[in-house]
């Protein structure tokens, strides 16, 4: 992943455990003190959401203590390959897209950012500038020229 997608998830990480964290255990101190906690739906509430909390956080440790963090430096550009920004023409209708490869993580279609796991993803990698991607989608064969590969 990028060195900018790891910031931002040390940041997350740190919002959820200095804020989101005694959030969650004050939610819990204010329904325990409500009573009876055996038919407290308040108190049984904050602590699945506690949990989930607990989660989601040590998944986010666990993905960013196995992280690798690519230098655009180092990038071949005479293939495709991840964090590369390939140009397509769909060959069919004559479109052109531009789209960066990046991990499943760092994928928003919105940002022309794909996952080299996603069908064009995996359809592109390793193509060079003027091959043809056979792309298998739901609605059938998509063929893809590659024109233009950069950082």
């Amino acid at each position: 992943m990028t060195k900018e997608t790891l910031e931002q998830m040390k940041v997350e990480l740190q919002k959820m455990k200095s804020v989101d964290r005694p959030a969650a255990s004050r939610a819990i101190a204010e329904a325990r003190e409500k009573g009876d906690l055996k038919e407290n739906a308040e108190y049984d509430a904050a602590k699945e959401a506690q949990g989930l909390l607990e989660a989601k956080i040590a998944v986010m440790e666990g993905s960013m203590a196995n992280v690798r963090v690519l230098d655009e430096s180092n990038i071949d550009t005479s293939k495709v390959s991840i964090l590369t920004k390939v140009t397509l023409t769909n060959l069919a209708t004559k479109k052109r897209v531009t789209y960066q490869i990046v991990s499943e993580k760092e994928a928003d279609l919105k940002a022309s950012k794909i996952s080299i796991s996603s069908p064009i993803g995996k359809g592109v990698l390793g193509k060079v500038v003027g091959d043809i991607a056979e792309v298998q989608a739901p609605a059938g064969v998509i063929k893809f020229k590659i024109e233009d590969i950069s950082v």
